[in-house]
């Protein structure tokens, strides 16, 4: 299956936390981070994520927030460091292409916010993720 979500981390399920109607699932990336991502109880049962199911964890530009630093005091749980590789600049968004240990992000954020946070090729970010943006396909 062709998907149009660039962000496609592989990686490793190591917790299952169930409830009634919403799990979420702990990922150890291919890259060495920790990820959570909350998923439908249902959709575990259904593609079999268990502790050690190989997944990809897949994630649109549009939902990965950049911060010029580790944040404190919020409830996004996933801070994935990286560093700007590309910024292609429009009247109104920018799609900025980060390295990230074991492969590759892609944040979609306005041209106002990359100005405001002096951001250019080479600097490092935090790209920042909640739980329930990430969804998850089994490998």
């Amino acid at each position: 299956m062709s998907l149009s979500i660039r962000n496609q981390l592989r990686g490793t399920v190591t917790s299952v936390t169930s409830g009634e109607a919403m799990a979420t699932v702990r990922v150890h990336l291919e890259g060495g981070q920790d990820i959570t991502a909350a998923v439908t109880a249902d959709s575990v049962k259904e593609l079999g994520i268990a502790e050690g199911s190989a997944v990809r964890a897949l994630v649109k530009s549009t939902e990965v927030a950049l911060a010029t630093g580790p944040v404190e005091g919020v409830s996004i749980r996933n801070q994935i460091p990286g560093k700007i590789m590309t910024i292609a600049m429009g009247v109104a968004m920018a799609s900025l292409k980060l390295e990230v240990e074991g492969g590759e992000l892609t944040a979609a954020i306005t041209k106002e916010a990359v100005d405001e946070l002096g951001l250019f090729v080479g600097s490092s970010v935090i790209a920042l993720i909640k739980s329930t943006e990430i969804a998850l396909a089994t490998v």
